[in-house]
């Protein structure tokens, strides 16, 4: 066993040297290649295209418009003529009658035309004047969608670097428990050793064997589940960065306290961040509403050109026409004011909403200060008790060599250790974790010095 730990201590030391990723440089890929970050990424560009689609409106549009018809209808062949500029008297029935216009006779080259080909080519460009302040709200809100949208975006970023950083300190404290059980190990296979020589010379019985060699089987069971457990860390990373990743160097077990005010969490915290940007959409909103109570003004301006052939004589047909629109809702019903009402009803829900979100923020903050500061005490409390069960267990290991105390004495002292190691590697695990929930919480930016 002994040889076993040897050779995978040096293989860890190998690994270590070719391709270990430090901590920031595994947040460095997870930002890049992590899958759900990158689906984000997207959101926020949609959102982006989705603002600029509502700031070109601003600029109005500008058409080209081609007609294409063939058509015997009187009408249509009539309207043709002259929208193409080409009508003479003849297509009035004048010719029919020789200049005679009797009562009641209808001209024939009026009402039964020959066929007509058209072709109309136009630019046309319409443009917004005034539209009640609804697209400088629609642009307000779009504006604000984009935030939320990063916002969202931010704060996956922050919680796949929680877990990042959490896998990263739970493989360094699993290294430390498994050093520690791998120093009870070589006391258990000296133990070993000393309770076969005293068998050999008659001052233990088999038992005191057994019992050992059953204490080391539990040992090492509890190691290849801690190797276990480093297994799936390993693989828990390579899902978080979107790669194959199999060794890593793992920072100091102990993560350092940030030194964070209230104030400053507050402030950076991304849910009331997100929550105060809602608002922001919510008065928009109501803006966007208030736009129906004023009329809308609108302008175009068209040049076109028809022939009975493509773009025949463009210059000689060409027309042009220009006007502007003014539309004004007088009455509705009342449903626009109903609308605004329940925009404003809307606008006072989202502002408890924010006050309710900086209470909630700060109520988290005090509670994980108050948890960080218990475990930091239990940590101390353990720590301690430990170093006292070193020390026990040495002086048991020592009377049972000169027989002063049983073989099932020295076990128990070493199951105390065992099982005060396995407490201080969760109390670890807690800190750490609270630790992370307030940098969470706090929004904090970087690299960190892991």
């Amino acid at each position: 066993m002994r040889i076993v730990l040897i050779f995978m201590m040096f293989q860890q030391l190998l690994m270590a040297g070719v391709d270990s990723l430090t901590l920031n440089e595994a947040i460095q890929i997870l930002q890049t290649k992590n899958l759900e970050i990158k689906a984000a990424t997207l959101d926020v560009k949609i959102a982006q295209q989705d603002e600029q689609s509502i700031s070109g409106a601003h600029w109005g549009k500008l058409d080209f418009i081609q007609d294409v018809a063939r058509s015997n209808d009187a009408g249509n062949v009539f309207g043709f003529k002259l929208t193409s500029r080409e009508a003479t008297f003849r297509d009035f029935g004048f010719m029919d009658f020789g200049g005679q216009f009797p009562p009641d006779t209808p001209p024939d080259s009026l009402n039964y035309p020959d066929d007509r080909n058209f072709f109309q080519s136009k630019l046309r460009y319409e443009v917004p004047l005034f539209t009640g302040f609804a697209l400088s709200s629609y642009g307000e809100i779009m504006h604000s969608m984009t935030k939320m949208k990063s916002l969202k975006k931010e704060a996956l970023v922050n919680e796949k670097t929680f877990e990042l950083r959490k896998s990263y300190y739970n493989m360094a404290l699993l290294d430390n428990s498994i050093k520690n059980l791998s120093t009870i190990l070589t006391n258990i296979q000296r133990l070993e050793t000393t309770t076969q020589s005293m068998i050999d010379v008659g001052y233990a019985k088999n038992i005191d064997l057994l019992e050992v060699k059953a204490k080391k089987g539990n040992v090492e069971r509890l190691l290849g589940q801690m190797n276990s457990n480093k297994t799936l860390l390993y693989h828990y990373i390579s899902f978080l960065l979107n790669q194959k990743t199999s060794n890593i160097i793992v920072p100091n077990s102990e993560v350092p306290m940030p030194h964070l005010s209230d104030e400053s969490i507050l402030s950076s915290n991304l849910d009331i961040q997100k929550a105060t940007t809602g608002l922001v959409i919510r008065k928009s909103m109501l803006s966007s509403e208030k736009a129906s109570y004023y009329p809308t003004v609108g302008a175009f301006g068209e040049i076109a050109t028809a022939d009975d052939s493509f773009l025949g004589d463009a210059g000689k047909h060409q027309a042009y026409t220009v006007g502007a629109r003014l539309t004004w809702n007088i009455f509705n019903g009342g449903s626009d004011g109903s609308k605004i009402e329940k925009s404003k009803l809307e606008l006072l829900k989202m502002q408890s909403q924010v006050a309710l979100a900086k209470n909630g923020v700060s109520l988290q903050i005090a509670k994980i200060r108050t948890e960080i500061k218990s475990v930091n005490e239990e940590i101390r409390s353990l720590n301690a008790e430990l170093e006292l069960l070193d020390a026990i267990y040495k002086n048991y290991e020592g009377r049972y060599k000169e027989k002063l105390s049983s073989i099932n004495d020295v076990i128990i002292k070493q199951s105390q250790q065992i099982e005060k190691i396995l407490q201080l590697q969760m109390a670890k695990n807690r800190r750490n974790e609270k630790i992370f929930a307030l940098e969470k919480i706090a929004n904090t930016k970087g690299h960190y010095n892991d």
